[in-house]
């Protein structure tokens, strides 16, 4: 894998435009990853690292209000947006959302019955860490996925999210790319993640390659 600049957080000046994007895709990625998720889980504590503006919670509560959801990410500005889009769909008091590092998480020891994370893995500077925080705080028995896509825009419309850009987040978006902060994404192999998910201490695990997507499942 090329080794490139890690930028876990999404800049506070980029997130307006984030968040465009991920709300393009709701109904092309987040509902089906939702549904799988109640599918095999539908009561109980979950726990979303890198929750950006809170789609997936979201979706999830509205096929399963049994659960209850933290949400954490290291952008306040998104943690914002959570909070708010919880608020509008009269779900806020299924979730929390919070500004928190993954890799050093404030939960206690077996503190959730399921962890998951779409599209943060490759942005991860010690994914070592965050795997062996993920394993102390789910309980034992609980399962833990890690989703990681190769490009949000894979889902999304892309000439439409243009669209939807004000002068501002054209400017910020612009400005990045020509500093070189804006980097391709590149996705963790099989080969370099299976070593950190054995340390992290997971003996149960799966790891594919699905439509450029590596998708993680593990029992703990």
């Amino acid at each position: 894998m090329k080794k490139w600049i890690k930028i876990e957080r999404i800049p506070g000046v980029l997130a307006s435009s984030y968040e465009k994007a991920t709300k393009l895709a709701v109904e092309s990625y987040y509902h089906q990853v939702a549904e799988e998720v109640v599918s095999v889980f539908n009561q109980g504590l979950l726990l979303d690292l890198g929750t950006g503006p809170g789609n997936l919670p979201v979706e999830i509560i509205k096929r399963a209000p049994e659960i209850q959801i933290v949400g954490i990410d290291l952008s306040r500005r998104l943690i914002r947006m959570a909070r708010s889009r919880a608020q509008r769909t009269n779900l806020s008091k299924h979730m929390s959302f919070e500004v928190a590092n993954a890799a050093n998480l404030r939960f206690d020891d077996e503190s959730f019955d399921m962890v998951i994370s779409t599209g943060m893995l490759h942005s991860l500077k010690k994914p070592s860490k965050v795997l062996k925080e993920i394993y102390r705080v789910l309980k034992q028995g609980g399962e833990a996925w890690i989703f990681d896509p190769a490009r949000i825009t894979n889902h999304i419309d892309k000439s439409q999210w243009r669209a939807s850009l004000n002068r501002r987040e054209r400017f910020f978006l612009w400005l990045f790319g020509l500093l070189g902060l804006r980097k391709p994404i590149v996705l963790y192999s099989r080969d370099e993640i299976v070593p950190l998910i054995e340390a992290a201490g997971f003996i149960s695990y799966t790891v594919d390659e699905v439509d450029g997507e590596v998708r993680i499942k593990m029992k703990k």
